[in-house]
């Protein structure tokens, strides 16, 4: 598969098989993020990596989940089986989203690769997770996400009207519409 065809398979994964992910992949996924491009090369981000089925466990219920559907949480037997947190080191940079939005990319590209999913969450209890991953205080928790072997197949559709909300059709399929490329594609000026 070529990276445009892997970028183009690419969705998000909100429900997986119990499956470990392999820790060497992991550490590759964390790498891929470290090697990723960073404004003026300042590099401040850093990354927790979480494994551990008890601690994943522990992580859960401090993460938010697909917005749009009334059952979008994993159910048991369907949670992550690992997390990547992205830290940005304050003391570094103050704010890096473009740097956090790449290093994300780069993981969930490359356990992509490997047949494992992801989901990218924002929406999370960070103090909680503060406290329980002990991240220091010059230190932000930027982002969350969660990976495992993926459970689900949704698919990408052109979207038909002027929603973009995702949505569970009648065989249960997630299907995530996008805007057609000839509307968000100009050249050489808008």
């Amino acid at each position: 598969m070529t990276t445009y065809e892997l970028i183009l398979s690419r969705r998000t994964i909100r429900k997986f098989q119990q499956e470990p992910v392999p820790q060497e992949l992991l550490e590759r996924c964390a790498n891929a993020a470290r090697v990723a491009p960073s404004g003026a090369n300042l590099q401040p981000l850093e990354y927790i990596v979480v494994n551990d089925p008890e601690q994943c466990q522990q992580v859960f219920p401090h993460t938010a989940w697909a917005g749009y559907l009334d059952d979008g949480t994993p159910q048991p037997g369907e949670q992550p089986t690992a997390y990547v947190f992205i830290l940005t080191n304050t003391e570094i940079r103050a704010n890096a989203p473009q740097d956090v939005g790449i290093a994300a990319e780069n993981i969930v590209l490359v356990a992509l690769d490997e047949g494992v999913g992801g989901c990218m969450i924002g929406s999370l209890d960070r103090d909680a997770l503060r406290q329980m991953l002990e991240v220091p205080s010059q230190c932000e928790i930027s982002l969350a996400i969660a990976l495992g072997y993926p459970a689900e197949q949704p698919m990408m559709e052109e979207m038909t009207s002027d929603s973009i909300k995702y949505y569970l059709d009648e065989d249960g399929t997630l299907r995530v519409p996008k805007r057609a490329l000839a509307d968000v594609l100009h050249w050489n000026g808008y």
